[in-house]
């Protein structure tokens, strides 16, 4: 994917730690950014669909570990077919 070039401000501390990691990783300063920009712009993005499509009916009470663990074997056998 082509990329467009931008200028920002940046605080000169934050810009030594990102020359130090640059270092220590062996990678440029620029890809750091790029990483940095790509984590803002997924925390800000507004998903079209919700999270979590499904519904689930319980209780009202919070599920002990095991009732976790069987719940998801039980809708990961319905999604694979392998349910008993």
């Amino acid at each position: 994917m082509p990329m467009k070039r931008t200028n920002v401000y940046a605080d000169p501390e934050d810009l030594a730690i990102i020359k130090e990691a640059a270092r220590r990783r062996g990678i440029s300063e620029a890809e750091i950014i790029r990483q940095g920009i790509h984590l803002a712009a997924l925390a800000n993005r507004v998903w079209d669909e919700p999270l979590f499509s499904r519904t689930f009916e319980g209780s009202g009470r919070t599920p002990a570990k095991g009732d976790v663990r069987d719940a998801v074997a039980d809708a990961v056998g319905r999604d694979t077919g392998t349910a008993e």
